[in-house]
């Protein structure tokens, strides 16, 4: 039911007393969550007084509160054009930056704070910026500032409960027992992974103030993350209903109106949500790597999971990116919420752009470092040993050396080992969050490398008990922070020495390269390609050297040195399907099956849409006596919807009978004689079956 929230006697008076058109009814309207009628004033406000910049900022701190953030935005600038150092201003357009992890929030709050050094509400937002890059030191200076300037500061009150309440502490002395803090602190578990105890901060909020729509909405949205659906929706529509209505309210409702499209295949360990369209092809590629994933890391971790693990795929992105919503981090492919992982789908992506099998073991190992540690991991530890994982099981799996990765190393950019969550949570660029993934992951290669594997366990654990980065680089590795940045730079510069010295050089030859090939000039292409291939071999990505080289010497009819180029590219980590196909042509017709099978069985983890690929891999690996993978490829292909239905059927009964299972040969092939009643082959087939199912009875 559809209703405004309903003024209180003494602010119905007041609004109804009030002279019309004042700064005075807006904030009244306003306070009373009368946004419509707030908002008439507000522009009547500023269509009287078009060059008063604090109309504008109190209208914009209106809308950023009613979730229109970008609006906000708009009136914050308006005011700078009327006055540039309107602190008032400035504070807003810091608070808007801070919705969206932006670095600038906090230039942007220190500059109203020189304009205004009594403004507290930019003195809380630094601390809450500490605070989400797990600074507790700095978190509390700015609180304890805050506080210095109004012993009643919320915020300050919230950042220091916070601090103690995320260390275990039962009790606080800072506990704000404010609605708008118990959601500020309900905020930090999330921003910690810590879910359900932010869900508990966030019902107390709306127990303080049940119209407190912000803290209602995000309830809402981190029930849906741990599937409580029924009450999600039910706290989501309460605000939709009363006009609340962010993106991530709006955007959450839509996405589980979507639920009904999927279908959830359970076994005691895992359920698996797939869209149905999709459901029959992917199910078997998703559930091995589910359960291949969980046997690994149980022995890894030495840790069994106590309840089965949730993975959701979404075949479109702005659902899963849903899915996401307020949380820190670009790009994301794949999200974790404690048990729950939700993800991409192959077919959601660009093919070769996304390995779904390396983001399906990066997410299902957050599963397991958080449940260890009781979501107390540091983002950067996390993320660290998920990225190592993803080359731990296969070499060409994970991200490659990228160029933003050289760059931040050729200009010193990577981050104190004790800072790292700063570059995941508050990114000075997207490069950075990029960047941060890297320098992660090998931080944890280079620590197994040097101290083993028990020392990264170890390490889990303390994190587990609550201590700080630097405390655990004491503790397990037996050096200061400072000395371990030190020897760490100098392990990334000598592995990437080759890459970073060379860099300009490539870049300069591939932009040759390109032209080359463009051009068909294929003795250039070979000469430039050899040239530059090992200055940078890591980079597979569009217009990669080893691509190029192949088509040059296919060009020039030297099968074999292309065949040696794109086994490069696929043992380095190349990823374009067609790339990868011609890969195995070339390796099938010069006879070599095996590499050829291998080379579409990688094409699996990467895009298995390709109903041609897996029509081929099926036929090699039959070939081969691999029948139970011929079963899978050719019931991949008939999963496609394939344009030859009766072959489809026919090829999965021969791998059946070829796995002894003939009652679902012949299923397949009244399939395959059902969509071509003269298909010849299944007819042979199905009577030679039948003649030996009636000898066995005889």
């Amino acid at each position: 039911m559809r209703y405004l929230p309903r003024l209180g006697a003494v602010t119905l008076l007041l609004v109804l007393t009030l002279p019309a058109q004042t700064l005075d009814q807006a904030e009244a309207l306003w306070k009373a969550r009368r946004f419509k009628e707030a908002n008439e004033v507000f522009k009547q406000l500023e269509a009287k007084n078009p060059k008063n910049p604090d109309y504008k900022v109190r209208y914009g701190r209106m809308m950023l509160d009613h979730a229109q953030p970008t609006d906000a935005q708009d009136l914050f600038g308006e005011a700078l054009e009327i006055k540039k150092d309107h602190a008032g201003a400035l504070l807003g357009l810091a608070l808007v930056a801070s919705e969206n992890f932006e670095a600038r929030a906090g230039d942007l709050a220190k500059k109203a704070l020189e304009i205004d050094p009594k403004l507290v509400e930019a003195q809380e937002l630094l601390g809450r910026i500490a605070l989400e890059d797990n600074d507790n030191p700095k978190a509390t200076e700015e609180a304890k500032k805050a506080l210095a300037m109004d012993a009643n500061s919320q915020q300050g009150k919230a950042i220091l409960a916070t601090i103690d309440l995320l260390a275990d502490k039962k009790e606080t002395a800072w506990d704000p027992h404010t609605a708008k803090g118990y959601e500020t602190i309900g905020h930090f578990f999330v921003m910690n992974r810590r879910y359900e105890e932010g869900i508990q901060y966030f019902r107390k909020a709306i127990e303080l103030d049940p119209q407190l729509y912000s803290a209602r909405s995000k309830l809402g949205v981190n029930l849906m993350r741990l599937g409580q659906n029924d009450e999600a929706y039910k706290q989501l529509e309460i605000c939709f209903n009363n006009e609340f209505q962010d993106a991530a309210t709006r955007n959450s409702l839509k996405l589980m109106d979507t639920y009904k499209n999927f279908a959830t295949f359970t076994t005691a360990t895992t359920s698996l949500k797939l869209d149905k369209k999709e459901a029959e092809l992917l199910r078997p590629y998703f559930q091995s790597e589910m359960e291949r994933a969980m046997a690994t890391y149980e022995k890894k971790y030495k840790l069994k999971l106590e309840k089965p693990v949730q993975v959701e795929v979404y075949p479109n992105h702005e659902d899963f990116a849903v899915r996401t919503l307020g949380m820190p981090g670009l790009g994301a492919l794949g999200v974790t919420f404690g048990y729950a992982v939700a993800m991409d789908s192959p077919s959601g992506r660009k093919p070769g752009t996304f390995h779904w099998a390396s983001t399906l073991w990066h997410e299902m190992s957050h599963v397991y470092t958080l449940t260890a540690t009781g979501h107390r991991v540091p983002r950067w530890f996390t993320e660290g040993m998920a990225v190592h994982e993803e080359t731990a099981i296969s070499p060409d799996w994970g991200d490659r050396l990228s160029p933003d990765v050289i760059s931040a190393i050729k200009n010193k950019k990577l981050l104190p080992i004790a800072e790292l969550d700063r570059g995941f949570v508050h990114p000075t660029a997207p490069a950075q969050v990029i960047v941060s993934y890297f320098q992660a992951g090998r931080i944890c290669d280079y620590i197994n490398e040097k101290f083993g594997w028990d020392t990264l366990l170890a390490m889990l654990h303390d994190f587990g008990s609550g201590e700080e980065t630097s405390a655990v680089v004491r503790k397990e590795l037996k050096i200061e922070p400072a000395e371990f940045d030190t020897r760490f730079l100098a392990f990334v510069e000598k592995d990437t020495k080759n890459a970073v010295d060379h860099f300009d050089e490539w870049k300069k030859g591939l932009k040759s390269l390109v032209q080359n090939e463009a051009s068909k000039d294929w003795g250039a292409v070979i000469k430039e390609g050899t040239a530059i291939r090992d200055m940078y071999p890591d980079y597979v990505e569009e217009h990669s050297v080893y691509e190029a080289l192949a088509a040059a010497y296919l060009a020039k009819g030297d099968k074999p040195a292309a065949i040696a180029e794109l086994l490069r590219y696929e043992k380095i980590g190349g990823r374009d399907p067609e790339s990868l196909k011609l890969l195995a042509k070339t390796l099938e017709e010069a006879g070599r099956n095996l590499e050829a099978a291998d080379a579409l069985n990688r094409l699996n983890f990467i895009y298995p849409m390709d109903a041609a690929a897996h029509r081929s891999l099926g036929g090699l690996w039959l070939g081969q006596g691999n029948v139970k993978g011929a079963v899978r490829e050719f019931a991949a292909v008939v999963a496609r919807n394939p344009l030859d239905p009766a072959q489809a059927h026919f090829d999965l009964a021969r791998a059946y009978h070829a796995d002894k299972q003939d009652e679902q040969a012949k299923e397949e092939l009244l399939a395959a004689l059902e969509a071509a009643p003269g298909f010849r082959p299944a007819q042979k087939l199905l009577l030679e079956l039948s003649t030996t199912e009636d000898k066995i009875k005889q």
